[in-house]
This record gives C-alpha cells, structure tokens and sequence, in this order.
C-alpha cells in the first residue's frame, strides 16, 4: 500500500506538534488528497465556522501516487473551509513540494487554531517543529524561499508559502511553492495568513517504497505513460504550446469571456496566445518563452518559463522582474487579457510575476479587474475613489492595480475582497462573474453549454478543475459532443466531476485526463495499493467525495439558489461567433442534473444516495 501511514497534527496556537496513524478505514473509502483531506475536515470542523477564525483548521495532503513514479505524481493539495466562497475549498498545486513530504513519510499536515506569533513549520523526515518566522513576515513567496534554503543549508528543501497576499487576507490569496507553482484558487493563502502560518519547508530521503506490488506498478506506469506520450494533446499540444494552446482556439469558437462577459471574443487574443508568446519580439528580436517545464515526476511538461522584455514600462528599474520566471498560463493570460480587453502581453506577464511572487490567484484577481473596469466606464468607480484611471484594455492599470492589490494598498484593498463583495459594495452585484463568491475561468458558458452546469454545481465555486466539459464539448475527448446544446450535459458534468474527484485523490495531474480515463488510473492505484480499486470502485470513490463536499456546502448554509449564474450569462444572449443568440441553458439542465445525481429537488441528497455512497 502506497500510503506513508501518518499525519503530522500541528497545534499552532500551543506549538505542539505530534504524529498520529492515518485512518486507513477512511483512506481505503476516499484515497486521499483532495478526498481524504475532505473527510478529514468535514469530521474535525464545523460547517457554518468562520474561515478566518483560529476554529478553522487547514489541511496539506498528498495523494497515495504522490512521490511515485507514476506520471504526474507530484501533486497535493490544500482543504479547508474557504474565505472568498464559505464553501469546501480544495486547491492543487504542482511543481515538487508534494513529493518531498511524501518522502519525509507523512501523507498530511493538519493544522488546528492559530499562532500568536508568525510561525513556520520546518519537517526533515520524521523530525517535525514550528520555528519562529518573523523574519519571514512581510517577504514575498520568492523571498521566504530563498530564506528559508539558506537557513536549512539545503537547496533540496521544498517550500509551500504565502506572500504579502495571504498575509493581507486577499479573500483570493494562493500558496505557492518552487516559485511558480500553487495551490491557487478560493482563498487557502488568507486562511494560512489568518493562523500566522507563514511556510511549511520539508525534507524527504526516505523515498515512497511501500508499494503493494512493485513490479506490477513499474510495469503498468510504463504502460500507461506511453499512452500519454502517444497522445496528440499530453504528448505534443501541452508540451509545445502549453495551456496557453487554448487562447485562440476558445475565441474561435465563440466562448472566450471578453471585458466582463460584455463579449464572447477578443480581437486581441492572438497577441497574447501561445504562438505570440513563442514569437521573436519586434522590440529586441527575444522570444517570451524562453522554454518548457515540468513538474515532479511529469512526462508532459506543460509549464511555461518566459522572459519579459526589459524595456516594457512595467519592468523599468525594476531589475528583480527581468529573468527567466513563471510564465503564462491559459487561465491567467485570460483573467489578466482578455477579461480586461488587455492585448499586451508583456503587462500579463508583469501582472502574472507578481500574483507568484506575492501569492495571488490570478484568476478572480484578473475577473475581478474586469469588473472594476466596467464599473469605472459605468463611472460608478471614478479616478478619484481608485486612484488611477481604468477603462477596458489599459494595461498600466492592470499593473498598477495588480502591485495595489497584492500589497493591500489603497483600492487595492477592495480588490482583494473578490468581485462579488465588491459589486454588491458599488450597487451592481449582477456584474459580478462568479458562483459562490468565486470568479469564473475563461469559458463562456454561452458558448460552451456544458461548462454553465459546470459552474452552477461546483462545490468550490465557478471552476473549471471540477468538470473539464470543454475536453469533450471542444476537443472531442473522450467523446465529442455539441458545446451549443443542452442534451446530455448533465451526465457529461457527473462523469466529470466524479472522474476528477478520484483523478485528484490520487495525487495525479488531471491533465493526464485528455489521454486518459479512470480505467487508466485504475490499475496504478490497484497495483500501489491493493486490488480493490478495480475502475468500478474508483468511479464509486469519486461519487462519494463529491457527495460528501455537497453535504458539507448544504451544511454550511448553501441551498439550490446558489447553484446560479451571473444574470448576464442567463439573459443576455452572445453577441458573435457560433453562439450568436444564445444564452446558457441552466434551467433546463439544472433539475435533470439534481435527479441523475440521486438529490431532492431542493439539492439535498436522498437517504438512499447516502447510504449508498456511505455518508
């Protein structure tokens, strides 16, 4: 069995630290990661707590593949009940941190109360102790990483931080690790903040070797990272182009949300796409993609590194900003973009560089720019309450404001409580794009039917991570079913929500997904931990995580009115591309998706879906 068999118990608000024995009752029902971290917090906290109180608890976990060599197996994830939605709130992250606490022994840290003082948590193997972090306090993510390395005299140590964001309390603010990777969306980063929790440093040598059949698992990830190498998405479009692949493809089909959702297309997409970032420069013949990288243990190497010309406005004197970091992804070359009607993609990376540095979800920073922007050309914002002037497409603004916001100063502040609290503020809540408190990702539900259900239901507010429909509606994986039609979609979202739930408890990449089903990441999970996790049992265990996450949100106060969109996406009909005319159609699929998934009309489960599921 794959699992390191301990958690690590961390009380922060009388420094104690202890090591207990993982539930393995719970870890055979939910795998782990996202879902066993999920029952965890679910049995330990209560629902309606406020998310910043010290009564919250926050919760590191990886996933029983997490620091194996299956492909993609570095992930973990961040739980706990999240600020900027007061839903569940589970955030994935890359990059190398996963795997290292894997290989100190421990599938997750639990953290309970709050310190008094800021406190980081220091693990090199079974040796677990908070030490004192006010030196730390106040640096950036870059930083405190920096620091810490130089202190624990290893440059293999593996940090997962917080910057000035989740310090402030940015209702949206990430944890982030090696630099450029996160744990990003609903806020994890403020609840890290709220506990004076600054970073969690760990060291690993033990390695994961406790594999319930080492040669059937070496045989079958063989196996199945042929399939993603072979793949014309995993194996090729990733590793060239990187998500950014999806810019102007999604704007050519008419479902690409443009100034606030106003548009469905950006005539501007393809100066900042993939192709443009792969580009030579006009200004110094430099590419802004410098190259590719990957994650631990990723065949696929999908993220980007990019260099920003050093002679762009937002870079002057500003030294720090002109090496090779992080570069764009398709979500935040949105959300900073097109959102904004911004084309410049040398203020998108600026913008991007600084949501890494100071730990900051790109994503409903960038949205809710887009509504700051209409409110200001509503002039219901003025250049006096924001400081600076801010119409669609102004990229010094975009800058300015991403500096504000992270650093929580002046109008910054309002920006970092997330679109829906701010436009309720201004009078117009309607101009908020977001479910649950949380900003949409760059898909207009108008012009991909399946992904307004999608948004509606998700557990953690608008996601696409929840239930990628876009594979199937726009890409054809697994099968290709039509984005202008409300038929069938809520099967599609079901099957994608559950598949998801168990991809992510594994403690894979759901990217593997676009080459392969559950029926590949069966057999992984079989052969590292034991024969019951046949593909039937796997679908089953993804049902009950995603049961179990709507039983918490019902709990915490959430009803079927939230499961909404914006009324802009229900009313206001697309303007242009294949779309043209239509609205999502939600209330149609909306009842049909309730009673496929066992629920009362009212969104609540039946007894017999618990019982079945075991809940």
């Amino acid at each position: 069995m794959s699992w390191a068999g301990k958690i690590l118990r961390v009380n922060l608000t009388t420094g104690t630290v202890a090591s207990e024995p993982l539930n393995m009752e719970w870890a055979k029902a939910y795998l782990g990661s996202r879902g066993l971290a999920s029952k965890y917090l679910v049995e330990e906290i209560d629902p309606k707590v406020d998310p910043l109180s010290a009564a919250n608890k926050i919760i590191w976990a990886t996933g029983p593949l997490t620091g194996t060599m299956a492909s993609t197996g570095g992930r973990y994830t961040v739980v706990t009940k999240g600020p900027l939605t007061g839903a569940i709130a589970c955030s994935n992250s890359g990059g190398y941190f996963g795997a290292e606490l894997k290989m100190a022994g421990w599938d997750m840290v639990i953290f309970e109360g709050a310190s008094p003082k800021p406190v980081y948590l220091a693990i090199e193997d079974d040796k677990a102790e908070l030490r004192d972090a006010s030196h730390l306090w106040g640096k950036s993510v870059w930083e405190t990483e920096e620091i810490i390395k130089k202190q624990h005299q290893d440059p293999l140590t593996r940090v997962s931080s917080i910057g000035l964001a989740g310090e402030n309390k940015v209702l949206y603010a990430a944890v982030v690790n090696d630099l450029h990777r996160a744990a990003g969306r609903s806020g994890v980063g403020a609840v890290m903040g709220s506990k004076n929790l600054k970073a969690i440093a760990a060291r690993g040598t033990k390695g994961v070797g406790n594999v319930a059949n080492p040669k059937e698992f070496m045989q079958v990830t063989f196996e199945k990272k042929k399939i993603l190498a072979e793949n014309a998405v995993t194996g090729q479009g990733l590793p060239t182009y990187g998500t950014q692949v999806l810019m102007n493809v999604i704007n050519e089909i008419g479902a690409l949300p443009t100034r606030n959702h106003r548009d469905i297309q950006f005539e501007g997409a393809k100066d900042i796409s993939a192709e443009a970032m792969a580009t030579p420069r006009a200004t110094d013949g430099k590419k802004h993609l410098v190259t590719n990288q990957a994650c631990f243990g990723c065949t696929i190497a999908c993220g980007r590194i990019s260099k920003i010309d050093q002679n762009h406005f937002s870079v002057q004197n500003k030294p720090q900003y002109w090496g090779a970091s992080g570069g764009l992804e398709y979500e935040a070359a949105w959300a900073l973009g097109a959102a904004n009607g911004v084309n410049d993609l040398e203020a998108l990376q600026y913008a991007n560089l600084i949501c890494n540095e100071q730990g900051m979800d790109p994503i409903s920073f960038g949205a809710t720019i887009g509504a700051v922007m209409e409110l200001y050309e509503m002039g219901v914002i003025t250049k006096e309450v924001l400081g600076i002037e801010a119409p669609f497409g102004s990229a010094q603004a975009l800058c300015q404001l991403a500096d504000m916001t992270a650093k929580g100063e002046g109008f910054g502040k309002e920006i970092g409580e997330g679109s829906a609290r701010l436009c309720k503020k201004y009078g117009h809540p309607e101009l908020s794009m977001s479910v649950k408190g949380q900003e949409f990702p760059a898909y207009d539900s108008r012009g991909i039917q399946g992904m307004g259900l999608t948004y509606a239901t998700s557990n953690r507010g608008a996601c696409h991570l929840r239930s990628y429909t876009v594979a199937s509606e726009v890409l054809g994986i697994p099968v290709k079913t039509d984005p202008l039609t409300a038929e069938g979609k809520p099967e599609l979202v079901i099957a994608f929500q559950d598949a998801t739930a168990a991809f992510d408890s594994a403690g894979i990449c759901i990217f593997t997904s676009f080459a392969w089903g559950l029926a590949d990441v069966a057999p992984q999970v079989a052969a590292a931990c034991g024969p019951e996790f046949t593909l039937e049992n796997m679908a089953k265990i993804g049902e009950r995580i995603w049961n179990m996450e709507r039983e918490f949100n019902n709990a915490a106060g959430f009803t079927a009115a939230d499961d909404t969109l914006p009324k802009r996406l229900l009313e206001e009909p697309a303007k242009t591309g294949p779309a043209k005319g239509l609205v999502n159609k939600l209330p149609e699929m909306l009842p049909k998706y309730y009673a496929a998934r066992g629920w009362n009309a009212d969104g609540t489960l039946k007894p017999e879906t618990r019982e079945r599921l075991g809940l």
